[in-house]
């Protein structure tokens, strides 16, 4: 467990290509750690014949980047550098340069003293120091600090071995005798460091170590020295002067009176600016004494890069996880920084108040990407540019996009963009080219929208079969408001009810008309007969009254008839 506040060591390492575990163009690796200063150490190496170039970036800020011929080199097949971590992990970030996909063998993270390498006022958690060189001078070999049986709070630091700094410049020293005052906080030297050195020679009274560097940056220099020479026994018998590129450093150097006693440890720092490629340490003793030094360390002064604000950072997440962007983009990372390498189709600006990075213009055109636009591409409050044009993107356009005040240039050509033109693109008061033609768009154009083409704006609508109701596309049916359509379609849907509902009453009316005419269809036959029957009955009657009757008349005389 890391305690609070603490600085970390960061180194990574690789060995051979085919060993290491290789990376996309860009890759990330994110690691949960506390807020601590931590030192990382990425370790990096690879046959001469398949030598990968890439940089290095931690917290988005770039650190290393490497140079052809490293593979040569051992002191240069890793970078090792210092950082405080603050939000909770560490980002570790391998950009490729289009020399070979990255790769890496080994990532160490160890958790050292909080005020490990303390330079000064300039010294800040805004601070990464990152390793240039590391020396152990006179006998002995290259070796790291577990090498050396140093105390883990120093970090596993790797000292490059060097037994001379030019032919017969100096000559070696070394003892097995105890040094004092070495492994202690906050910086934990080990101690074997400082039982040998190289001595300057009467033939060559000074002792001058050239390194080349990167211009224009700032360097903390480290030198270490320890009384181990037997010839010197007392103060004022070894003075010299420490000059860097010219100026002097630190004047009347004498190491048992400023440490104290001879075998005990004293370190000297200073920070110095190099404006060409060389910096150069020169020790130059007075008094005909020898100059001697221990060990040399230089460390370059890194300014941590602003960070985007974490609301555009989350946009350009919801907008990868939508469009399905693959790794070749590399949207890994923070979106700006490191600056040398944004991400994919993203322009970056410093914002002055917030001193954060925003995003001002998006530009995926001819992509090939897919999916769909999400509503929190909105969260992009200082776009001015959005171009996704020439891709194959679904669904509707977000009437979210109305509220990026900042828009200038909307250009969604050329897609599979559906539905209808949103109400609000007519509240970007900044817009100055829209590009919809190529879509599948219908419906009207909203008439804030027509009326900007009066002030001078370029919109193309073509291509959309279903837009209408500007100049150049169809005449629109007359424009009803959404009220209106709810309630025609309410009317609608009720009229269809009532035309249902008459129509089965209709039909079951006629059904029973059509079942009483073949009821009485087949009961006519008998209506027939009982008709015929009642009628033989009553002529059966009349003639019986007849028949009386004539008797009637026999006996009353006969019945006169007239003509």
């Amino acid at each position: 467990m890391f305690k609070q506040n603490q600085p970390l060591h960061f180194g990574i390492k690789t060995l051979d290509i085919q060993e290491a575990f290789p990376l996309m163009h860009l890759q990330q690796v994110t690691l949960p750690l506390l807020s601590r200063l931590f030192a990382i150490s990425p370790c990096l190496k690879a046959r001469a014949t398949d030598e990968p170039l890439f940089d290095i970036s931690i917290q988005g800020t770039q650190i290393y980047s490497l140079k052809s011929g490293w593979t040569t080199q051992d002191d240069q097949a890793f970078t090792q550098a210092q950082v405080f971590l603050m939000d909770g992990s560490v980002s570790i970030c391998f950009h490729g340069t289009g020399h070979g996909d990255p790769a890496i063998l080994s990532i160490e993270i160890l958790q050292i003293d909080d005020k490990a390498y303390y330079f000064g006022p300039q010294w800040s958690r805004g601070i990464i120091l990152r390793t240039v060189k590391r020396l152990s001078c006179g006998f002995g070999q290259s070796k790291y600090g577990v090498d050396y049986g140093a105390d883990p709070w120093g970090g596993d630091r790797f000292w490059q071995h060097i037994k001379t700094f030019g032919d017969d410049s100096d000559r070696r020293r070394s003892v097995e005798t105890r040094i004092k005052k070495a492994s202690r906080p906050p910086n934990f030297y080990p101690e074997t460091l400082y039982r040998s050195a190289l001595v300057s020679t009467s033939s060559q009274p000074d002792l001058t170590y050239t390194l080349d560097v990167d211009p224009n940056r700032n360097y903390s220099v480290w030198l270490h020295f320890a009384e181990i020479d037997n010839s010197v026994t007392a103060e004022g018998q070894r003075v010299f002067d420490i000059m860097i590129n010219g100026d002097v450093a630190f004047k009347d150097v004498d190491i048992v009176k400023l440490s104290g006693d001879r075998y005990t440890a004293l370190v000297l720092n200073t920070t110095v600016t190099v404006n060409g490629r060389t910096l150069t340490i020169a020790l130059s003793p007075k008094n005909g004494s020898f100059a001697i030094i221990n060990a040399i360390e230089i460390l370059e002064i890194i300014m941590t890069e602003s960070k985007t604000l974490s609301d555009e950072v989350m946009a350009l997440q919801k907008l990868k996880k939508a469009l399905g962007l693959p790794p070749r983009f590399g949207w890994n990372g923070d979106p700006c920084i490191p600056q040398q390498h944004p991400w994919t189709g993203a322009d970056c600006r410093l914002d002055k108040s917030s001193s954060k990075w925003v995003i001002d213009g998006l530009g995926l055109d001819n992509q090939g990407v897919k999916g769909f636009l999400p509503n929190d591409i909105s969260r992009l409050h200082n776009l001015q540019i959005l171009n996704l044009s020439g891709n194959s993107i679904q669904g509707p356009i977000p009437s979210s996009l109305g509220t990026i005040t900042s828009l200038q240039v909307l250009d969604l050509s050329y897609n599979f963009f559906n539905g209808s033109i949103p109400e609000s693109l007519g509240q970007l008061t900044s817009l100055q080219r829209l590009n919809l033609n190529g879509n599948f768009l219908s419906g009207r154009v909203p008439t804030t929208l027509g009326g900007r083409l009066l002030h001078g704006a370029s919109f193309n609508f073509t291509d959309n079969a279903g837009l209408c109701g500007i100049p150049g596309l169809p005449t629109c049916g007359p424009h009803l408001s959404a009220g209106a359509k709810v309630g025609i379609g309410l009317g609608a849907s009720f009229t269809l009810l009532l035309l249902i509902t008459g129509s089965v009453c209709w039909w079951k009316r006629r059904q029973n008309i059509l079942r009483v005419q073949q009821i009485t269809a087949r009961a006519a036959p008998y209506a027939k007969a009982r008709t015929q029957f009642s009628r033989d009955i009553q002529m059966t009657r009349h003639n019986s009254n007849n028949y009386g009757n004539s008797q009637t008349a026999a006996e009353n005389g006969p019945i006169l008839l007239s003509r």
